[in-house]
């Protein structure tokens, strides 16, 4: 695993409370459900989910389409430790990996999908994980990232005093300002739209969808 700068889950709090804050601020199972529409993974597929936190994406997901492979990815060891359990006590099987966007293999995923990571990693490694995505998708992968794009209104404000507050600003600012697209079709990406938006306690989520040529 390569060694990076990450920020954990909670950013400054309890990696244990992450669950309840991201259910009780930001309407997870609209954005998290709307994900697995416009996912629309099919059998023999196999998704990565890139820094799956806590895993509720990767579980969801595997309780929906058990004929998917679904393989979660993310650096934090309390954070895989409960993502662990949460699959044991679902019944689903998920490959969980400690490690970071760059380090996926080559054209190893159908899918690629990522939750609220991006916010979370300095500018650098926003470039250089959405590179190591575009390149470990195969051709016609497609890539679909939950995430905190741009704000503006309220949901600045609201976006500065919760997340910022958590995670800091010099990572989060660029979400702020609207770098992800941006960022997608420098890393390669084609087709990249923002498909849904969700205003939240904490900020506008925004889902971008992308595709691989």
């Amino acid at each position: 695993m390569t060694e990076a700068h990450y920020t954990p889950p909670l950013g400054t709090g309890d990696t244990a409370d992450y669950d309840r804050a991201i259910r009780r601020w930001t309407r997870e199972m609209r954005w998290r459900g709307a994900m697995l529409d416009l996912l629309g993974a099919r059998a023999g597929e196999t998704v990565h989910d890139i820094g799956c936190g806590t895993g509720s994406f990767a579980v969801m997901l595997k309780a929906a389409a058990p004929e998917v492979a679904v393989v979660g990815v993310d650096p934090d060891t309390e954070a895989l430790a409960i993502a662990r359990s949460k699959a044991e006590s679902a019944g689903v099987s998920i490959e969980w990996r400690q490690g970071f966007a760059r380090d996926i293999e080559p054209a190893a995923a159908d899918a690629i999908t990522s939750s609220l990571m991006f916010h979370q990693v300095p500018l650098a490694e926003k470039r250089a994980g959405l590179a190591a995505m575009h390149a470990a998708l195969r051709p016609g992968g497609r890539l679909l990232v939950a995430d905190y794009g741009k704000q503006s209104g309220l949901m600045r404000l609201l976006f500065r005093l919760t997340i910022q507050r958590l995670d800091g600003v010099e990572d989060t600012q660029p979400n702020a300002d609207g770098v992800l697209p941006g960022l997608m079709e420098e890393a390669g990406f084609a087709a990249v739209q923002e498909a849904r938006h969700f205003p939240t306690a904490t900020g506008t989520i925004t889902l971008f969808l992308a595709r691989r040529d």
